[in-house]
Parts: structure tokens; sequence; C-alpha cells
């Protein structure tokens, strides 16, 4: 049995609008994780266009949880020490900086840190 060309479209059309449907869904989900992980950890709020600041802020989440698990649970890195690379990680609040990492490998993440410019932190503090 052969399909015409409109039946095989039509077809190719409902699995697109499906496969974006259940990806925009994946978006939403991934993205609510990451603000809610944003608050829980009191992350402050990343500088930049309404996309790039969501983006940011999943890629943000993604990056600190992944050197957590590498450099903590399975690493030598203390708690203590976590807790100073997380502090600095607060004073980055450019969302392209977060995004730009996003590929980084978790141990280099503490070199990354130490190497954002200015242009990567806020001239005022966020806590004010």
């Amino acid at each position: 049995m052969q399909i015409s060309t409109d039946c095989w479209r039509a077809s190719k059309d409902g699995d697109e609008q499906e496969r974006a449907a259940w990806l925009k869904a994946k978006q939403a989900e991934e993205q609510a994780a990451s603000e809610a992980w944003s608050q829980q950890y009191r992350m402050p709020p990343l500088e930049g266009t309404e996309r790039a600041v969501a983006w940011g802020v999943r890629c943000r989440h993604q990056v600190l949880a992944a050197a957590y698990t590498a450099l903590v649970l399975e690493g030598e890195t203390d708690e203590m020490e976590w807790a100073e690379i997380e502090e600095t990680a607060r004073t980055l609040t450019r969302a392209g900086w977060w995004i730009d990492q996003r590929f980084s490998e978790p141990e280099d993440l503490t070199e990354l840190l130490d190497a954002a410019t200015s242009a990567d932190r806020p001239t005022e503090s966020p806590y004010f």
C-alpha cells in the first residue's frame, strides 16, 4: 500500500506538532525546576533579554548542579569549600555568561568563576 503525498505530509506535520508541543512542555518543566532551585539557593536574578534570562537560569542550574555532583558528591570538595564556590557564582548575574558555560566541564567551574570579568558581575550588591 502506498501513502499519498498529502497523507504523508499530514502525518509528518502531526508528528512535528506533537514533537514541538512535547519540547515546549519539557522546557517549561525545566524552567520551573530551575526557577524553584534559584529561589531555594538564593540565586540572584540574571540580567539580559527575556529569552536570555530564561535560558541563563536553566544553564546556571545545570552547571552548578553538575559541578556540585562532580566536586562534592563524587570529588573531594567539602561543603565549606562549595559554599565559597556558590557565593562566587551568585556574583555572576549576566545570563550570557551562564549560557556560554553550559558545555563546560564541572571540574573547571572554579577556574571559570575566577576568570569572569567585571562585565559579568553587577556593580552593586544584588542583596541591597
